[in-house]
């Protein structure tokens, strides 16, 4: 059975940092891209940052470039999504996914989710 769990989530205030982790069970880790999205209330889930498999090569929504920061560590099989300088708009429940390759909407395999709430 396919599992991701992500923890990490909390409650900050604006410009405060956060570290979510994803870690994966039940698949070849290293075969997979992972991707971190994120879905506030009244709107639509949207991809924040992925990576992919075998090249390692990552993806960020412009609104998060320099900000987050997508990483992986294999001998955990996990995946580290480091996120500073929060603003109000990064409230959300953030999921973790997997698939062959990073899509902005369909990937094979999700987490339940873990919500940050940044505080003004």
């Amino acid at each position: 059975e396919v599992q991701l769990v992500e923890s990490g989530g909390a409650s900050v205030q604006s410009g405060g940092s956060l570290r979510l982790s994803c870690t994966v069970s039940g698949l070849t880790f290293d075969d997979y891209s992972i991707g971190w999205f994120r879905q506030a209330p009244g709107k639509e889930r949207e991809q924040v940052a992925c990576i992919s498999s075998g090249t390692g090569t990552t993806y960020y929504k412009d609104s998060v470039k320099g900000r987050f920061t997508i990483s992986t560590d294999s001998a955990k099989n996990t995946v580290l999504l480091q996120m500073n300088s929060l603003k109000f708009e990064d409230t959300a429940v953030y999921y973790c996914a997997a698939d062959l390759l990073c899509s902005l909407t369909r990937m094979d395999y999700w987490g339940k989710g873990t919500p940050v709430t940044v505080s003004l």
